[in-house]
């Protein structure tokens, strides 16, 4: 049965690490998405530093403290445990604050996961 490893990076600086700690763990797969909890985002609404005039990219910034969310389908359990001890080596003990949160779940279906060739195309390599 697949899983999804999902992990919320608190720190976007450790995204490089992360990413390449779970290829070389085996992750065939990886998608990242930038993400914000509700806590940092209420937490950016109360800033007081804003100025009076902001420049456009600040305004289209928004301001906001950011996370980075990393999703990847893996085969079986012992895939999970690789892609959980390599996080864990970037990030630390997901116990301590400003870590972060990783969580996996069964998959029940997957659909588009083995794409096939076109006919007369030749299929690329992922």
């Amino acid at each position: 049965m697949p899983f999804l490893v999902v992990l919320v990076l608190d720190d976007p600086n450790q995204s490089d690490l992360l990413l390449d700690a779970w290829e070389q763990a085996g992750a065939r797969g990886i998608t990242i998405l930038e993400s914000s909890g509700t806590g940092r985002v209420r937490r950016a609404s109360l800033r007081d530093d804003m100025a009076l005039l902001p420049s456009l990219r600040h305004i289209l910034r928004g301001g906001e403290e950011h996370h980075r969310t990393f999703f990847s389908l893996v085969e079986d359990d012992e895939q999970v445990q690789a892609l959980v001890s390599a996080a864990q080596r970037v990030v630390g003990d997901f116990h301590q604050p400003n870590t972060g949160l990783l969580f996996v779940t069964p998959v029940a279906q997957v659909y588009g996961l083995q794409k096939q060739a076109a006919p007369g195309k030749t299929k690329k390599s992922a």
